[in-house]
């Protein structure tokens, strides 16, 4: 099982990327979409894998990013059912300067007059606010030596411009409703593996009940999720390992553009599932 956030993007020019929209979109009630927890989602996914696949248990959870947030859940959530958790770029926790992130993201999305308190038109979305918040991202999810290094070229994309428009604007300009966007910031902004129903808050006990073979794989340059974070978490997890993705990609070398850095993450997990389950 891989939970992920990963998505498509597509190229656009600076003055048109038109967002494509669901067609049965019910505008009346968006902005008053419940707060979902990232334990919310696990008992999800729980329900899903029991009663409908009869899975009694899982060989490995792995996933990127919120992916990652999601991984670790299972393994507290239910440590009777988890083998093995690989979660990579991401953590148990969203840490305050994460969240100090998110508030610029939200920010600058909801600035957007079009925006409206989250009431915007069918046919009019705040397209300005998603590129202010493109572009905010734009100097978080990849680090400081990817832009100096010019990494974006390997990408085919032919200046700094051209980066900004065609991956990060394409990247939020490709039918992402912008109320669901900030349903799923908020699920970010909250994660904490402490907030499991039974232990109260703490974070350190809800890490320390985790009895699958972990191996939490950060990027070393994720400015989100920096290997420090992810250091703390692996300590009061029993027997984790920590194992760091080295380069220069950031919180993207868990996105599956870099090759190397794809290659890291697949020989991690490969080495996992040949060691015993921590149900074993």
């Amino acid at each position: 099982m891989r939970p992920s956030t990963s998505s498509s993007s597509r190229t656009c020019s600076a003055t048109a990327c038109p967002p494509r929209r669901a067609t049965h979109r019910r505008r009346t009630t968006a902005p008053r979409f419940p707060h979902i927890t990232v334990y919310d989602q696990i008992e999800a996914q729980h329900k899903l894998v029991t009663e409908e696949f009869g899975i009694e248990k899982i060989q490995l959870v792995t996933g990127w990013s919120m992916g990652a947030g999601q991984t670790f859940q299972w393994a507290v959530s239910h440590p009777e059912m988890v083998e093995r958790i690989a979660p990579f770029c991401g953590s148990p926790r969203t840490s305050a300067h994460n969240k100090v992130f998110l508030e610029g993201v939200k920010a600058a999305l909801t600035a957007d007059a079009v925006f409206n308190g989250g009431w915007y038109d069918e046919n009019k979305w705040p397209t300005t606010g998603l590129r202010a918040l493109a572009r905010v991202y734009a100097g978080w999810g990849f680090s400081q030596a990817f832009y100096w290094e010019k990494e974006y070229e390997k990408l085919g994309y032919t200046s700094l411009e051209d980066f900004l428009i065609g991956f990060w604007e394409g990247f939020f300009l490709d039918g992402r409703d912008p109320n669901n966007l900030l349903a799923m910031l908020w699920t970010w902004q909250n994660g904490d593996v402490g907030l499991t129903p039974g232990f109260g808050g703490d974070t350190e006990a809800a890490l320390g009940s985790i009895r699958a073979t972990t191996l939490d794989m950060p990027a070393e340059k994720d400015l989100y999720f920096p290997p420090e974070d992810e250091a703390w978490a692996v300590s009061h997890i029993p027997g984790a390992e920590l194992r760091v993705i080295p380069g220069i990609w950031g919180h993207f070398a868990g996105g599956g553009s870099s090759p190397e850095d794809t290659a890291f993450i697949d020989t991690g997990i490969r080495e996992l599932l040949a060691k015993p389950g921590g149900l074993a």
